[in-house]
């Protein structure tokens, strides 16, 4: 028997069998568009969400004649939710994290209500990315989708629900939704009424690793299921990720690189002063357990932006030689630091400074620049970013002392060193890049008896692949430009407020 993770992201879905040793037995994913209707408006097609997860649900278990699925579990993205009616009909797509259209209702929430009140309710920073603004958006401009809404569905119990049972939603999900109580672990009634919603409205909340029901016969012989599989409740992409690359102790952090960067580490509780630098604090994947969640936006899409934009001829080269095109991306920089900064707030600008009107930077640009000479910059900036927060938690006494990286970024070692040189940690890589199904496959044997415990299910699972540790002579250096990276936000904040007074 097999236990299965489905992770539906960003900008695509895998969905990955496991052996009860942690191995793949399968796995497949399906990459779809991001819908841009105007400026700032970033969406997701549900339906075709759906399908696609539905082609990688086939796909998978067409491999697994010999070790069938007995126990599934979901992670997603953050945030973005899906209306629908009571016949199940999508009534509007989905606006992602990223998406901004609603900075007015952000506003007018967190002035109603007060930055620490929501903080203290939630363990959220107020901010754009959250789906109760998002709602309040419809409700001004749309707002026959609240009159027709049955329910509003997360990624995770949005598929549980197309795969046929009961929606419901996991704390650490829930917890981004701006709606839910981190400290009650339940639905805050003072935020559903600031944001006109009714309980009845979102899916019922429980722990992570909660068995919520099994698929319907017919629907898992047209999925490709040989016989019942039960469905647990899963967890945030996050902390998710986070549970599979085994990150359970204090100390311990998990850099996940995928199409946004995160940076989860444990903590007991969600404090005010995480507000002053805009760090998440919320429910872990592993009940009883908080996470603390520093992130940005761009991540890995920057490396796709590039590759979409300005690699034509690494595209060629990957073409003829077979090879994955981002290797043939990050594989042409020099090894050395390079003489570029680059500030990675193509969606604004992240934790630290959540500035909504922040946009990318280039800086330190001649007409010796090479392509590979931004590649190499925007390796760092990504990196610098999450240096800066490392520094910022570490002054709040959240201390890291080891980093564990996950996500497709994980791949690639010239990047793995430039993360131990730039952090000064130790950087480990796990034996699969996909953390978070790998978690969430894990909660599904916990449910079901496979694992006694969630500590003795990573014992078992996770395994190191490589360690990078810090180069001193480079680490010195990159200490050095950490600091005035650190600088380039405060000198060009006027820059943004400029440009954001004209839009």
């Amino acid at each position: 028997m097999s236990l299965m993770g489905i992770d539906v992201g960003t900008t695509g879905c895998k969905v990955v069998a496991f052996n009860e040793a942690g191995a793949v037995l399968a796995q497949a994913g399906r990459e779809y568009p991001l819908i841009s209707p105007q400026p700032g408006w970033y969406e997701l097609d549900p339906d075709q969400v759906w399908d696609f997860v539905c082609d990688c649900l086939r796909e998978v278990n067409g491999q697994l004649a010999s070790d069938p699925v007995s126990a599934l579990s979901l992670s997603s993205q953050g945030e973005a939710m899906t209306p629908i009616s009571r016949e199940g009909v999508v009534l509007a797509n989905s606006p992602i994290s990223s998406d901004s259209r609603n900075r007015k209702q952000t506003a007018e929430m967190e002035a109603a209500l007060g930055a620490e009140r929501i903080y203290q309710i939630t363990g959220q920073p107020m901010g754009t990315i959250y789906t109760l603004p998002k709602i309040l958006w419809w409700r001004d401009n749309a707002p026959q989708i609240l009159e027709r809404a049955w329910k509003f569905l997360c990624y995770v119990d949005f598929v549980a629900y197309r795969l046929g049972v009961e929606p419901v939603i996991d704390h650490s999900m829930a917890a981004r939704t701006l709606a839910f109580d981190v400290r009650e672990l339940d639905w805050s009634d003072e935020l559903l009424e600031a944001g006109g919603l009714r309980r009845d409205q979102l899916a019922r909340s429980a722990p992570s690793g909660t068995l919520v029901g099994e698929i319907p016969r017919a629907l898992a012989d047209s999925l490709g299921f040989k016989g019942r599989v039960k469905v647990v409740t899963g967890g945030h992409d996050q902390p998710a990720g986070a549970l599979g690359a085994g990150v359970l102790q204090p100390g311990r952090a998990m850099l996940a690189i995928g199409t946004t960067e995160a940076l989860v580490t444990v903590t007991s509780r969600p404090r005010m002063e995480m507000l002053d630098y805009h760090l998440s604090c919320y429910p872990h994947a592993a009940p009883g357990l908080f996470i603390t969640l520093g992130g940005n936006q761009t991540g890995g899409r920057l490396l796709r932006w590039y590759r979409d934009e300005l690699a034509a001829a690494e595209r060629g080269i990957a073409v003829s030689s077979g090879r994955d095109v981002y290797d043939v991306i990050v594989e042409q920089t020099d090894d050395a630091p390079g003489r570029l900064l680059l500030l990675p707030y193509f969606v604004g600008s992240g934790t630290l400074y959540d500035d909504a009107s922040a946009t990318g930077a280039l800086i330190g640009m001649t007409f010796d620049t090479k392509r590979a000479d931004i590649v190499r910059a925007i390796l760092e900036g990504l990196t610098y970013e999450q240096a800066l927060v490392i520094r910022r938690l570490n002054e709040i006494g959240v201390e890291i002392s080891h980093l564990t990286a996950i996500g497709g970024g994980s791949r690639s070692e010239r990047w793995m060193q430039i993360k131990s040189d730039i952090s000064g940690l130790p950087v480990s890589v796990i034996h699969t890049s996909e953390a978070a199904s790998l978690g969430v496959a894990m909660l599904a044997g916990w449910a079901t008896g496979v694992y006694a415990s969630l500590a003795e299910a990573a014992e078992q699972l996770i395994r190191v692949r490589k360690t990078f540790t810090p180069r001193a002579d480079r680490s010195a250096h990159y200490q050095r430009q950490l600091t005035i990276y650190g600088d380039l936000y405060q000198a060009l904040r006027p820059v943004y407020r400029a440009m954001a007074s004209d839009d």
